[in-house]
């Protein structure tokens, strides 16, 4: 399959993909695997939730939309990569049974100003669902080469198994939001990429050669298996929950535990390095602001800068978040 060239795109193209059909097993199977939150995994313990009903994670939505991106826009090739999304907003909950259909719209382009014969593509993106409801929007960024351009050199790199990772055992009270103090770190552990992981995420959400296919990957600038940015996304959520869980078991043993709720978006997503098979990322969140919510009685939003850091210490990932919590008990 060829693979998109900057001559593929013009400023004000509106690509319109075909429908993808969301199932339950697909709801739950992301969401045992990433985003375990009772919402995301079974209607009775759903209903006791602020959802009310077994919806979507946010995280699968995103890389459901980076398939369609990639069947549609991409026509099935691979871009050269993105350094991150500006901004994404989840405006509707994904249901069991909902059918997505891309809306794909270029904004901007530009040429490379230190990779001639290279360009950039600022784009719009938009899911929506068989009710004419829009579940998310996002703006982002990609690089593709101009047709007869010579391909980048591959990168040394050194791809291998990940060493195994202990599972930490510390644990810290969960305050309300109103008495969590701004600038409070928590360290979130660390999350192993295997070749297997990589290959999987690809084949369901992000088949672009250099997740999928260890030898294209080393022949591409990439030089190795990389894992999709989504990956490291989801793979971010995963420690989040799990590290979660653990501070909210060491909470209820000394009072109330305070509920998190849904998150509207984030901003400023950055993956600034690849993250190979055999790379072990170490995350970590840090409190920047929060506020009292006018829309929500009870709850107020929290905002935190999020980091990955791999193992030989260079960052490899960052994002803002804002997240509903409870205020007060």
């Amino acid at each position: 399959m060829p693979d998109p060239a900057v001559e593929d795109f013009s400023v004000g193209d509106v690509i319109v993909g075909e429908p993808l059909t969301v199932s339950r097993d697909d709801i739950v199977g992301f969401a045992r695997a990433f985003d375990f939150q009772p919402f995301h995994l079974d209607e009775a313990a759903a209903e006791a939730t602020f959802a009310g009903r077994l919806i979507g994670s946010g995280w699968h939505s995103a890389a459901l939309g980076m398939r369609l991106l990639q069947t549609g826009p991409f026509q099935g090739g691979s871009s050269l990569g993105a350094p991150g999304i500006d901004e994404l907003r989840w405006l509707a909950p994904v249901l069991p049974g909902d059918a997505l259909t891309l809306t794909f719209r270029v904004v901007g382009m530009r040429d490379s100003a230190s990779k001639p014969g290279l360009g950039f593509v600022t784009a719009e993106l938009a899911l929506g669902n068989q009710r004419g409801e829009t579940v998310l929007t996002q703006r982002f960024t990609f690089m593709l080469a101009r047709r007869g351009t010579d391909p980048l050199p591959p990168r040394p790199v050194e791809i291998g198994e990940p060493e195994p990772v202990t599972e930490p055992e510390d644990a810290e009270i969960l305050p309300f939001l109103r008495d969590a103090e701004i600038g409070a770190v928590r360290d979130l552990g660390a999350y192993p990429f295997s070749a297997a992981a990589i290959v999987a995420f690809a084949e369901a959400y992000d088949p672009q050669a250099f997740h999928l296919d260890e030898a294209a990957a080393r022949r591409s600038h990439f030089g190795g298996l990389c894992a999709s940015g989504w990956h490291t996304t989801a793979a971010y959520m995963n420690r989040l929950l799990t590290t979660r869980a653990r501070d909210a078991a060491y909470t209820a043993t000394r009072g109330p535990v305070p509920e998190a709720g849904p998150s509207p978006g984030f901003k400023n997503l950055r993956w600034l390095k690849p993250v190979y098979a055999g790379d072990t990322v170490h995350f970590s969140t840090k409190l920047t602001d929060k506020r009292a919510s006018a829309s929500r009685p009870g709850w107020g939003l929290a905002f935190a800068r999020n980091t990955g850091v791999n193992q030989r210490g260079e960052p490899v990932f960052s994002f803002d978040s804002a997240v509903f919590h409870r205020w007060e008990p």
